[in-house]
Order: C-alpha cells, then structure tokens, then sequence
C-alpha cells in the first residue's frame, strides 16, 4: 500500500477517471492511466477495509457504563 492518505488517493482516482473520460488521451496513455487507477481503487479498497477492522462501537452495559465491543459487520 502507499504513502498516500485515502483522501489523497481518491483524488487522484477521480482525476484520473476525469481525463480518461475527456477521450483526449491517446490509447497507450489511456490505457495506462486505468491501470493505475485499477492500482488506487484497489488500496483505497484496503484503507477501507483496514478502518473497519479498527472500528469499535461504544454501548452502555447494564450498569449504564460505557463499554467497547469489536465491530460486527452484518
């Protein structure tokens, strides 16, 4: 995975989705600029999916104290 920030990597995502889109790119270009955009959509897909693994929800037990339980994805 990169450096970069989600945010950071969703922008470049939508840039390049932008300039594919425009058609001015010749075929080699286009064709390069969807791979890395492939490679972006993939590890902005792992950030995604390594913040939920992180997510914790908070619940009140019944003593009314706050307590954290693992994220469960329904």
């Amino acid at each position: 995975m990169s450096d970069k920030s989600f945010e950071e990597s969703l922008a470049e995502l939508e840039k390049i989705a932008t300039e594919i889109e425009k058609g001015d790119l010749g075929l080699e270009q286009a064709i390069s600029e969807f791979e890395k955009g492939i490679k972006l959509s993939k590890e902005c897909s792992e950030k995604l999916d390594d913040a939920e693994k992180r997510i914790n929800i908070l619940v009140k037990n019944e003593n009314g104290e706050m307590t954290e339980e693992e994220f469960e994805q329904e």
